[in-house]
């Protein structure tokens, strides 16, 4: 069992001690404190220590919790800070202002505290005498270019106007509330750095080693976003880039994918980068040919073998191409890929699970080929076959066999098949199919298609793209389900002999978010202009829908219970005409 430290420490104690030389290590993020966030600690500090702008009221057994700093002693025996980063930066950006204004102080009081702040910020001899070439913090955050501005300003107190960091700026911030609450009571800088120092207190938790540091910070912390595994390997890369003198160049790649990925990901759990990495795995598990569906943790997969999978000169360059790509699908890039892929790529933004891209990236990572232009493309004949056998199997295992978990057995064993250079068939081992058809149809019969379940809208965008007329949809636009024959419609007429054809997904149709709240609770000919587009009484044009169906939808005079059965079944034979010619039936 890891074993932790804790002990609660004032200030004065935890920067005094000597043991206490701390590194905010490569895999962090960089100081992010604005002025907004210094004011409030300023104010809320100030109001314990100066209680209703009287010092006499301040009572000295009162303490005041600042939080916990998490951290672990690393090889060279500094305390790496794995959470506290920001709230000790910006104490010591502080206690750097008190230093300067108590060193023009002559008094013996003043002097006694200039003496105690170069012990919190220089480490010292065994006299107390500190040595102003060693700092108790230093910075190796790979991706802050202005790391180097926060030490100078501790070493020196020094701020140029050149200097346009978050460092500099709060440091200038403080300096300028000193100067104010020393022009306004004399002796009142004394007094709260003072409370400050003995009086506001800090939790330290050390662990025995990193990842012990990571799970204690992930539980405690609910301010704020804990280091994402994504953080972790980029230390991983910083090391061995650096090794190399290489780093300028690392820092660039790394920004770029972490902008990219913050454009086009929005995981449910984890970063945007962790996002990308989890592409990535998958890729790397299918080499290994690994074909278990237990799927172990991230940085566990990683973290294997000293985490040889990042510390290599292609895994940087797999990376960027993989979010290239990806970015590209987002943006719908009609210069890599055709329009038929296109519309293939729409129609599975709307899949069931997230499955059908980690085996799109693992297609990707192994048929890429580079023409020469920057990108590394595909065949897009090849690409659209392929797309075309994904999707109807995934939407159809969706129904078969709910759950992701039943998914990934035989999503797995594809991409292997796919990195082995074998088209993707979805043929188990004993040459047998995944999905008899028979009971197919016997679950796509019975299966409730409510509004809440993926798979609902799934088909109802596959069945929207099975028309030829359909044109490439936009792949932010909003939609809806819409309820052709209306809810309030059957609660007033009580038309609909089975009300539960309400929900039949031959009563369903994708529709635009903003004509789907007008078009509500209509009968079905009065829907129809909404539908179509219309210009209101104000002269103000209201667009038609963008889904091609309702152009045909539209010539019936009504819409009853026998177009539900009648769509449905319409639905349902084109489904599975679909995954009889892909053979995954």
């Amino acid at each position: 069992m890891s074993k932790i430290t804790v002990d609660q420490k004032t200030i004065r104690e935890l920067l005094t001690d000597k043991k206490s030389v701390f590194l905010i290590p490569d895999y962090q993020r960089p100081y992010a404190w604005e002025e907004e966030q210094c004011q409030t600690l300023w104010d809320d500090v100030f109001t314990f220590a100066i209680p209703d702008d009287d010092r006499d009221k301040f009572n000295s057994d009162d303490e005041y919790f600042l939080g916990s700093i998490v951290t672990f002693k690393n090889d060279q025996g500094r305390l790496e800070v794995i959470d506290g980063q920001q709230r000790l930066t910006t104490f010591l950006l502080i206690l750097r202002a008190f230093y300067d204004k108590f060193s023009r102080m002559q008094d013996q009081t003043s002097q006694d505290m200039y003496k105690l702040i170069s012990q919190c910020i220089w480490s010292t001899d065994e006299f107390g005498r500190p040595d102003l070439e060693q700092l108790k913090i230093d910075s190796e955050v790979a991706t802050d270019n202005d790391k180097e501005e926060f030490l100078e300003i501790l070493r020196t107190g020094d701020v140029p106007s050149s200097y346009r960091s978050k460092y500099a700026n709060n440091f200038r911030f403080f300096q300028n509330k000193i100067q104010e609450l020393s022009d306004k009571y004399m002796d009142y800088p004394l007094y709260f750095l003072t409370r400050i120092l003995n009086n506001c207190v800090i939790l330290p938790i050390e662990a025995e080693s990193q990842d012990t540091a990571l799970r204690i910070f992930s539980t405690l912390n609910d301010r704020g976003l804990p280091l994402s595994d994504a953080d972790i390997f980029k230390a991983q890369f910083y090391k061995y880039y650096g090794a190399k003198g290489e780093k300028d160049d690392f820092i660039a790649n790394w920004k770029r994918l972490e902008d990219i990925t913050e454009q086009i990901f929005s995981p449910p759990t984890g970063t945007p980068m962790d996002e990308l990495f989890t592409r990535y795995m998958y890729y790397l598990r299918a080499k290994q040919g690994i074909k278990s569906s237990t799927v172990e943790s991230l940085r566990k997969f990683f973290e294997r073998g000293k985490y040889e999978l990042l510390r290599n000169d292609h895994a940087i360059e797999d990376l960027v191409d993989l979010a290239v790509f990806w970015q590209d699908v987002a943006s719908q890039d009609k210069e890599r890929f055709s329009p038929e892929v296109l519309r293939k790529l729409f129609v599975l933004n709307y899949a069931p699970n997230g499955v059908w891209q980690y085996i799109t990236s693992v297609y990707f990572m192994k048929n890429k080929v580079n023409k020469g232009d920057n990108k590394d493309l595909l065949d897009n004949e090849k690409f659209e076959k392929f797309l075309d056998k994904i999707t109807a199997f995934i939407f159809a295992y969706a129904v078969y066999n709910p759950g992701v978990n039943q998914l990934r057995t035989p999503v797995f064993a594809e991409m292997i098949k796919i990195i082995n250079g074998k088209e993707v068939d979805f043929v188990r081992e004993d040459g047998k199919k995944w999905i008899e058809l028979t009971r197919l149809s016997e679950l796509l019969n019975s299966y409730g298609f409510t509004n809440g379940r993926p798979i609902t809208r799934s088909l109802l965008t596959w069945y929207a793209f099975s028309n030829p007329s359909q044109q490439l949809l936009d792949i932010d636009q909003k939609f809806e389900i819409e309820h052709i024959f209306a809810k309030k419609r059957q609660e007033i007429e009580r038309t609909l002999v089975d009300s539960t054809n309400l929900e039949s997904i031959g009563n369903k149709i994708l529709l635009e978010k903003g004509i789907n709240i007008r078009a509500a609770d209509y009968k079905f000919p009065d829907k129809k202009r909404y539908y179509l587009g219309y210009t209101d009484d104000k002269g103000r044009q209201h667009q038609a829908s963008a889904i091609h169906e309702y152009s045909d939808l539209v010539k019936e005079p009504d819409f009853t219970e026998e177009h539900i059965y009648s769509r449905r079944d319409t639905l349902f034979t084109r489904f599975k005409e679909v995954l009889a010619a892909e053979k995954v039936v």
